[in-house]
C-alpha cells in the first residue's frame, strides 16, 4: 500500500494478482463448505412422531420441532442460557413450546413468563422485567414473577423530584445510570452511585442540560425545526423525527429559516 501511495506500484495489477488467488477459493468455499450447526437429536415428539433437535441457529442456540423435508414447516423455539445444547433433554425441549405461560394477576395485569431476545421475562402491563437468578420461564411461580416485579418497582421509585419531574435511577449497558424528563444521564465514576446526594443529582442534571444547549446551533421553536452539532463535527438538521445530516461544506452557523425548510424540502421530497 505505501507502494501504491507513493506511485511505485500499480494498484490494478495488485488488485488482479490478488483477486485472481482470492476469487477461486471463495468459489470453493461457496459451494462446498458447511456450516456447523452443533445438531443434535433429541428423540421424536410424542403426539406428532416428528423429529425434535437443538442446533446453532442466526439469532443463537434453539429447538427445532420436524425437518424441512416434513409436510409441515418446522416449530422452532429459543434456547434459553439456561440450557445447553449439549445437555438440554426433550422433556426441557418441547416444555419452550407451552410459552408464553400465563402465571395469573397482579394489580389488575395478566402475568405472562416468555422468552425473548435478550432472555427470559415476565411482562407485566406493558413492563417487560428480566427473570434472574437461574429462573426458568418454563418454571418459575406465580409468587416468584410478583417477587421479581415488586423488586422493578422498588427500583424505579423515584429517588429525587427535580423542576417538577421525577428522577429514576438504573443500570444499562453503559453503566449506571440518573433519567429524567426523558433524558438519560450517565453518572461518572466521580460520584458514590449508591449514595447519590441531592446535589450530586441536581449537579448531574444540569450538566447535562448545559451539554444539550451547547449541542443547539439554531432552534426555530415555532417551526419545529433545529439545527445541532453531533459527534465528529457533524451537524443535523432535525424537524419531527427526521434527521438531516448537512453538507459539511455549508457554513452552519449562518443559516437562517428559509435555508433550513429548502434543506428540509429537498430532503424529504426525494423518492
Amino acid at each position: 500500500f505505501d507502494s501504491i501511495a507513493t506511485g511505485k506500484k500499480d494498484w490494478t495489477e495488485m488488485m488482479k494478482k490478488f483477486y485472481g488467488n482470492f476469487h477461486p477459493v471463495v468459489e470453493d468455499v461457496q459451494q462446498n463448505a458447511s456450516r456447523e450447526s452443533g445438531k443434535r437429536v433429541l428423540g421424536t415428539h410424542p403426539e406428532n412422531n416428528k423429529e425434535v433437535s437443538v442446533r446453532l441457529g442466526k439469532f443463537g442456540p434453539m429447538v427445532q420441532v420436524g425437518t424441512v423435508d416434513d409436510e409441515e414447516k418446522p416449530k422452532f423455539a429459543s434456547l434459553p442460557q439456561e440450557l445447553q445444547i449439549e445437555s438440554v433433554t426433550i422433556e426441557q425441549a418441547l416444555s419452550l413450546f407451552e410459552l408464553p405461560r400465563t402465571l395469573g394477576e397482579f394489580r389488575g395485569e395478566t402475568l405472562e413468563a416468555n422468552n425473548g431476545r435478550y432472555g427470559p421475562y415476565i411482562k407485566f402491563g406493558k413492563k417487560f422485567i428480566s427473570i434472574t437468578n437461574s429462573k426458568s420461564p418454563t418454571s418459575i411461580t406465580f409468587d416468584e414473577a410478583v417477587l421479581l416485579i415488586e423488586e422493578k418497582i422498588k427500583a424505579d421509585a423515584p429517588i429525587h423530584v427535580y423542576e417538577g419531574k421525577d428522577v429514576q435511577k438504573g443500570k444499562g449497558r453503559f453503566g449506571p445510570y440518573i433519567k429524567w424528563n426523558n433524558i438519560f444521564i450517565n453518572v461518572g465514576k466521580k460520584y458514590d452511585w449508591d449514595n447519590l446526594s441531592v446535589s450530586d443529582i441536581e449537579e448531574l442534571i444540569e450538566d447535562k442540560k448545559q451539554k444539550e444547549r451547547e449541542k443547539v446551533i439554531h432552534n426555530w421553536e415555532d417551526e419545529g425545526i433545529k439545527i445541532e452539532k453531533g459527534r465528529w463535527g457533524k451537524f443535523y438538521l432535525i424537524k419531527s423525527k427526521k434527521k438531516i445530516l448537512l453538507d459539511k461544506n455549508l457554513d452552519v452557523a449562518s443559516i437562517d429559516l428559509e435555508q433550513a425548510k429548502e434543506i428540509y424540502k429537498a430532503n424529504t421530497s426525494k423518492k
